[in-house]
């Protein structure tokens, strides 16, 4: 099976080749953290925390399901009401 990984010599010459500093970061971080590219992209200044020096990272594939207990209907992760029957979520 060929090799599907980057070694961290390899990280290393990718982050030294890189023009900008944008680049260095983003190729660091998704070697350091195994993220997707689209949970790296959608990471936001409220999501690190430089005091701890930590980042908090929305893995986007989770999947969660919130139904209104009233009418069932599928509710956003952030909807203050249900589309459905209006109930107050």
């Amino acid at each position: 099976m060929p090799k599907t990984y980057l070694e961290p010599v390899e990280v290393e010459r990718l982050e030294e080749v890189s023009e900008y500093l944008r680049d260095r970061l983003l190729v660091r971080l998704l070697f350091r953290t195994g993220c997707r590219i689209s949970e790296a992209l959608g990471i936001s200044v409220a999501d690190i925390d430089f005091d701890q020096g930590t980042v908090t990272i929305e893995h986007l594939k989770a999947r969660i399901r919130l139904f209104c207990p009233d009418c069932h209907a599928r509710l956003s992760k952030t909807a203050r009401f249900c589309p459905g029957c209006g109930r107050h979520a």
